[in-house]
């Protein structure tokens, strides 16, 4: 088994210099490790002089640069692309952060784990405890929760840089939105889809000077990493207000709460939102992804309507009874939360997903 290892770099200190002292002493990861690449993210001048250094004492590194910052998932990227290009015989890549977070008796670790099957992707996961910085403790804490919903994948770090990734997901992974931070999130995000099983390896957690290295950005990479989900949501928003309004006024105009009228309301209300909510998941969630999507979102549509008319009425028999369309308007907007958070799946795992792009 053979592995490159990729270290993204955003002004380094000494800590990269020791931590490519100890990978190039340690016997065991020489026989397996075929070149070490370090991405110098557009780092300032003042951190220039840790590249040189580098290339002096280790002339056998790759360090690829970057004029200005693009962020660690550009910088994966960009090492990702340089070993297809460069037809690199290996088996996986492994990533590391460079600001000494993660030792190489925890890389030892999870290449031992990567080599009994060289198809899973392999995540250090680090133990979270009351020392370890409000931030990272937040931002993990979201990404989890948000990856158990979307994927059904009980990821406990999301946020961990140690990584020991498949060679044919990297060429996949070259090809995904975003550069920063929210790369590493959407890789695990995605996995599932491309058949890629997530294995976990526990790691010492070592935080420096209370992570102050970390180039983190709580509220902007947030944002950033939760971005698709939060597009989807707000397609379905405006989907909802158009469906939910239509649906109260056709109760309204038909002036009765039988299932007949119920099913009528449901059909018209959801034949118009949905139109809306295609082309926008179709065009801005989901950037044109996906193969005969129309079809497969005809099929969902269909289904998802009846379920939402039948599960309305069922709800609506069991809430107090009412004059009025107030109570199955009530009944309809519980129920289409859940469907909306089975549709989020079915949309990204089966519709929309990455593939030949087509309607």
């Amino acid at each position: 088994m053979k592995i490159d290892v990729v270290i993204p770099a955003l002004n380094p200190d000494d800590k990269l210099i020791q931590l490519i002292s100890e990978i190039t002493s340690t016997v065991t990861l020489l026989n397996i490790i075929k070149q070490i690449i370090i991405v110098d993210d557009g780092s300032d001048k003042l951190h220039k002089n840790i590249f040189n250094e580098l290339t002096l004492h280790y002339p056998e590194l790759t360090i690829l640069h970057h004029p200005t910052n693009r962020g660690k998932g550009a910088a994966l990227k960009t090492a990702f692309s340089y070993i297809q290009n460069h037809l690199s015989d290996v088996d996986g890549v492994a990533t590391m952060d460079s600001d000494g977070q993660h030792t190489v008796a925890a890389l030892q670790s999870c290449v031992d784990k990567f080599s009994l099957n060289t198809d899973r992707l392999i995540i250090g996961v680090r133990h979270f405890t009351n020392n370890i910085p409000f931030r990272s403790q937040f931002g993990n804490l979201l990404t989890s929760g948000l990856v158990r919903i979307l994927t059904r994948q009980n990821i406990s770090d999301t946020q961990t840089g140690l990584r020991i990734i498949p060679i044919a997901y990297t060429a996949n992974l070259i090809d995904f939105p975003g550069n920063r931070f929210e790369f590493e999130f959407d890789m695990l995000l995605q996995a599932k889809k491309y058949d890629i099983q997530v294995v976990e390896q526990p790691i010492p957690t070592i935080y420096l000077d209370g992570n102050a290295s970390s180039h983190f950005r709580v509220i902007r990479d947030s944002i950033a990493i939760y971005s698709r989900f939060l597009k989807f949501a707000a397609s379905g928003l405006i989907s909802f207000l158009i469906d939910i309004s239509l649906f109260y006024l056709v109760l309204f105009i038909l002036n009765n709460n039988v299932l007949n009228s119920i099913m009528i309301a449901t059909i018209v209300s959801r034949v118009l939102s949905s139109i809306a909510n295609y082309m926008i998941n179709h065009q801005v969630v989901f950037n044109n992804a996906g193969h005969q999507t129309l079809i497969k979102y005809a099929i969902l549509f269909v289904a998802q309507m009846f379920a939402s008319g039948f599960f309305t009425d069922l709800l609506t028999t069991l809430l107090p009874a009412t004059n009025g369309p107030i109570m199955p308007t009530i009944a309809k907007m519980i129920v289409d939360f859940i469907l909306f958070m089975v549709s989020y799946r079915i949309q990204s795992n089966f519709i929309f997903k990455e593939g030949p792009q087509n309607v």
